[in-house]
């Protein structure tokens, strides 16, 4: 029987990230994912359900996010779900935990800076590197992507400004 341990996950840090290194000197990082989704009480009105996940990043990852990510800035993950466990120094009892070590950590736009009514907008860039000790196939290992944006649909004509950036780069 085939297997299969893949998790995709868009959320915002709960918290900024906190790095460690090993013995050997690779940089391990700890997140904190906030995930909402959207339910319907069946009355018409909506609310948020919250699904809070701790994330593991390693090597150039984990520095990146230390260095440009902070509480509340969007994130995509792609990772694989671990299994922790673990003894408990005060009760002697065994312990678990769920977590989802990341293979794939992309930046999402700040949502600073948008245009007036706009929502969103600025900031962020792209970045993406796949963890080292990652066996999976295709990306380009460690190389940040490039091109066009993948997937959705064209815009209509006129549904954007041909207009020049005022971004000085």
């Amino acid at each position: 029987m085939a297997n299969l341990n893949k998790v995709l996950l868009l959320g915002n840090l709960t918290r900024d990230p906190e790095v460690r290194y090993t013995p050997k000197g690779t940089a391990v990082g700890d997140l904190g994912l906030a995930v909402n989704r959207r339910v319907a009480d069946g009355n018409g009105n909506w609310s948020d359900e919250v699904t809070f996940v701790d994330v593991t990043v390693w090597g150039t990852n984990a520095e990146n996010a230390q260095k440009y990510l902070t509480k509340g800035r969007g994130v995509f993950i792609e990772g694989r779900l671990q299994m922790d466990t673990w003894e408990d120094k005060q009760s002697g009892q065994k312990r678990s935990k769920l977590k989802v070590v990341a293979e794939v950590l992309q930046f999402l736009p700040d949502g600073k800076g948008g245009t007036p009514g706009g929502g969103g907008g600025g900031g962020g860039g792209n970045y993406q590197q796949r963890d080292p000790g990652y066996q999976g196939g295709g990306g380009g290992g460690g190389q940040q992507r490039s091109g066009p944006p993948q997937g959705g649909s064209p815009a209509e004509p006129g549904d954007y400004r041909d207009e020049e950036d005022d971004i000085p780069f």
